[in-house]
């Protein structure tokens, strides 16, 4: 009777919060009409960068040259991407680029973008668009940035021109990628006063122009699917997203995940330094993550719109672990959570190709890398994660059977009881 008892009250306790992971006999299979996807930006991938916000922030950091050359280059990446068999490519228009001056729109930028979603549709892929990648115009800037009286309708202004051209062309959106990194970067790289004032309204202003671009392009394109992606950081989400997400109209939930946390691996600190190559990856915790977001937000679909994982500079991890390996392990513990009902549509994988990380190109998260920093000709040579994405694609997620490479850590913080309770039991 007591034994009956406690695994009653241990049963119960599973199925607090978050509830249990199903056995690995229970791995859902992807669905047919499932989004894979791969993923790259603006600035950070096409060089030949305007004038902006980030072309002065990167101005004291590694050499920008020209990055990987995306905006010359897109055939190749495109096509390449095609190779895998996804359906979808997403990539980022650069504001700074097709407004050059306020106001003024130049055609010849906007037909390079139209060129874009031509090749991009010429291989059978749907293009999903960002609007705004942390990067804004330097006359953006000049005129007070998001401190600015006419900020937001300067950026609904831009958005609206964008979306009037490529509504009906099958385009999914992104208006922000992740608001509050957009936010930390505008804190930590703007100096002044002003620009304190500027970034300080931030917030409130991406969530007022966020909720008019949606309502745009549902005027302009009623079937899209709009959202604002946010970067999953374990532990504080929820309060990251009463800002964001909370505020914000959305289709679907879009989901940035790179790095769980768990009491035996605090090592997603490094995020913060830029170190993402010194990270302990906690895939289980993309699990969690899904969880917490179908049970703060029932019914809404999910797309996880980035996940990859940082090599040192193209070198191989210490600890062994591959590109192949967590692309498989992440897939695995995305079909636990669907295999537990989570609505998840879409998976991308970040990013194409290696890029510009935001002041440096140690960082090295492509399926192709490339040595920007040494290499003339920009090759883009394969990674295992291509063939390895391309057998998912092809097979429909990971099999029934398939064992993670890397274990849960003990006790994950975005559901203690539950993960907590089943490293105890003994349970995967």
């Amino acid at each position: 009777m007591r034994r009956v008892l406690v695994a009653s009250v241990l049963g119960s306790l599973l199925g607090l919060g978050l509830g249990s992971p199903a056995h690995a006999a229970d791995l859902a299979p992807v669905p047919s009409d499932f989004h894979w996807g791969v993923a790259t930006s603006g600035y950070q991938s096409e060089g030949d960068a305007p004038p902006s916000n980030w072309s002065a922030y990167d101005d004291a950091k590694e050499p920008y040259l020209n990055s990987v050359d995306f905006r010359h280059r897109y055939a190749e990446d495109i096509a390449n991407a095609a190779s895998l068999g996804v359906d979808t490519f997403r990539f980022g228009i650069e504001w700074a680029r097709v407004e050059p001056q306020p106001g003024v729109f130049d055609a010849g930028e906007l037909a390079y973008y139209d060129d874009v979603i031509a090749e991009i549709r010429s291989h059978g892929m749907k293009p999903m668009i960002t609007l705004s990648h942390w990067v804004h115009p330097q006359w953006f800037v000049d005129q007070g940035a998001w401190g600015d009286t006419h900020a937001v309708d300067r950026f609904v202004d831009y958005a609206t021109r964008i979306i009037d051209r490529y509504a009906g062309d099958d385009v999914s959106w992104i208006t922000f990628n992740e608001p509050f990194i957009y936010l930390q970067h505008e804190l930590t790289e703007t100096r002044g006063a002003p620009a304190l004032l500027s970034t300080l309204a931030l917030p409130a202003k991406l969530v007022k122009a966020h909720n008019l671009v949606y309502d745009v392009i549902h005027d302009r394109d009623p079937d899209a699917l709009v959202s604002s992606n946010v970067a999953y950081i374990p532990g504080v989400e929820p309060v990251l997203d009463a800002v964001f997400l909370k505020k914000m109209k959305t289709d679907f939930l879009g989901i940035d995940y790179y790095y769980g946390a768990a009491v035996d691996n605090p090592t997603a600190v490094n995020a913060f330094t830029g170190e993402f190559w010194k990270i302990k990856y906690a895939p289980e915790g993309l699990y969690y993550a899904l969880k917490l977001y179908a049970k703060r937000f029932p019914g809404k679909p999910i797309w996880i719109i980035e996940n990859g994982m940082a090599t040192d500079d193209g070198k191989p991890r210490p600890d062994g672990y591959t590109r192949s390996q967590h692309l498989r392990d992440h897939i695995y513990w995305m079909q636990r959570a669907m295999a537990d009902g989570v609505p998840v549509i879409g998976y991308n994988y970040w990013s194409i190709t290696d890029n510009y990380e935001w002041g440096s190109y140690r960082p090295r998260f492509g399926l192709w890398t490339v040595d920007a920093a040494t290499d003339p000709t920009l090759s883009r040579t394969p990674t295992d994660g291509v063939a390895t994405y391309t057998d998912v694609i092809a097979d429909g997620g990971v099999a029934s059977d398939y064992e993670p490479v890397l274990k849960p850590g003990l006790c994950n913080i975005d559901d203690l009881v539950t993960s907590c309770l089943k490293r105890v039991l003994g349970l995967s």
